[in-house]
């Protein structure tokens, strides 16, 4: 996945690799389940892709197989959480915040219903399968969507910190996993919080603003640009909405340059939430968001579709010089 540049990067700075988020997923919510038995995974045909086998077979009356129906998914999800239950409907997000959106925006956040979205193998984690496979919009759609918090966890520290947190929540929301194993990024005692973001690096030339699967890369970006004398910060944002608004404007304030990083079209995601905070507090720093351009996806694996649209350390780099003019 990284180049021989960026795997010396991670040396240098000491990452361990852990497991993929969506297996932390699963073995939190089996965790949770296992003490709670009113907590219910629904699942459409994705109990092996969503890493649920060990779950539905130790807990087989707390999960509900509904087939490739993400539309009854999302409304029995809704169904259960307004009878007490906490239900988790687990569907490729590519198909759940798509064929599902009218019933997600109607029976999930307009009714108010504590159910949980769990938008699995997400962003390109289906690289190879093509357009049709991907998941580039789903920010754009459920951002537009009151009522709901969306959290994009980077790696298994925040992924077991918001299942939890999804776990207890009163309102809706949507989780969502990539299928890539994940290094590290915080230390012990890190405190997560949702609806706050998460600081990696401090910095005053550049700000990387990230969040999910692409947090990572920004951070070994910046760490690649100290040696180019260059100071870049780095926050990961794991929830998108409702967005961090003090450290987004601290950043803005701060550093020349903000640069914003997704597994996302450049269009109604992360990038866009934070030019809007920034323009509306009166705050013009040097902008980029980097994400997926409007054009069609190229097909491959994960890590070339990153290196190609430069969400890569490399990538990442070469777009914070450019925007400070080095």
């Amino acid at each position: 996945m990284f180049t021989p540049a960026a795997q010396a990067m991670i040396g240098q700075l000491g990452l361990k690799k852990g497991r993929a988020n969506l297996e932390e997923f699963a073995d939190t919510l089996l965790a949770l389940a296992t003490a709670d038995r009113n907590i219910i995974a629904v699942t459409s045909d994705s109990r092996g892709s969503g890493k649920l086998a060990p779950y539905g077979k130790a807990l087989p009356q707390q999960i509900i197989e509904v087939g490739i129906a993400e539309q009854n998914l999302v409304g029995l999800t809704a169904g259960l959480a307004a009878s007490g239950k906490k239900a988790f409907g687990v569907s490729p997000a590519c198909f759940l915040t798509a064929r599902s959106l009218e019933q997600i925006k109607n029976d999930v956040c307009y009714s108010n219903v504590p159910g949980v979205l769990v938008g699995i193998s997400a962003g390109v984690s289906y690289g190879a399968l093509g357009s049709t496979h991907h998941s580039l919009h789903d920010l754009a759609a459920l951002r537009a969507i009151h009522n709901l918090t969306i959290i994009v966890p980077a790696d298994n520290f925040e992924t077991r910190e918001a299942v939890r947190f999804a776990a207890s929540a009163t309102r809706p929301v949507y989780l969502r996993f990539g299928k890539s194993a994940m290094f590290d990024l915080h230390p012990a005692g890190t405190k997560f919080e949702a609806g706050r973001a998460i600081p990696l690096r401090e910095g005053r030339d550049v700000a990387f603003l990230a969040t999910g699967e692409t947090v990572v890369h920004a951070l070994l970006a910046a760490a690649h640009l100290t040696g180019q004398g260059i100071s870049a910060r780095v926050l990961s944002l794991p929830t998108v909405k409702p967005l961090d608004t003090a450290a987004v404007l601290a950043a803005g304030r701060e550093c020349r340059a903000v640069v914003t990083v997704e597994e996302h079209m450049v269009h109604g995601g992360l990038g866009e939430a934070v030019a809007s905070t920034l323009l509306e507090a009166g705050l013009h720093p040097k902008f980029k968001i980097a994400g997926l351009p409007d054009e069609d996806t190229v097909t491959g694996a994960q890590a070339d579709i990153f290196r190609h649209y430069g969400i890569s350390m490399e990538g990442l780099s070469a777009t914070a010089r450019e925007l400070l003019g080095s």
